[in-house]
């Protein structure tokens, strides 16, 4: 089985919400930034959790962690993509936005549903560039 080409940078967007992904940068290490109406993120190296899974690469990052209260991570679902001979193709993904509510006590303090869920469609390219 031949090799695939997989791309490194990943542009994506869609109702407000624009992330990039790169796999990698100049300086080695890989970066994530987020954007929407409201806040906005940008991440690094080990700031940077991945995970390879069924559902393909997790990625995730912390966008806020208030104590006694909750963290809020974005997960962006990487899919795998042969860029055959190309350098560019088309990718349709979700960021999914999980809010784990805790207290000063643990998780055991907090009633009833600990993790919420908020889901965005993204749209967008991913690229094989040269950092």
């Amino acid at each position: 089985m031949a090799d695939i080409t997989e791309p490194n940078l990943f542009q994506l967007a869609c109702e407000g919400v624009t992330v990039t992904y790169s796999t990698s940068s100049i300086d080695g290490s890989p970066r994530f930034s987020f954007q929407d109406a409201d806040r906005s993120l940008s991440a690094s190296g080990q700031q940077i959790g991945t995970r390879p899974t069924d559902l393909g690469t997790e990625v995730t990052v912390t966008l806020e962690s208030i104590p006694d209260d909750r963290t809020v991570t974005l997960t962006l679902l990487v899919p795998g993509v042969n860029l055959g001979d190309g350098t560019e193709a088309a990718v349709d993904t979700v960021l999914i936005e999980t809010a784990n509510l805790t207290s000063i006590g643990g998780p055991r303090l907090v009633d009833g549903q600990l993790q919420t869920y908020r889901t965005t469609e993204l749209h967008g390219t991913a690229q094989l560039v040269d950092f």
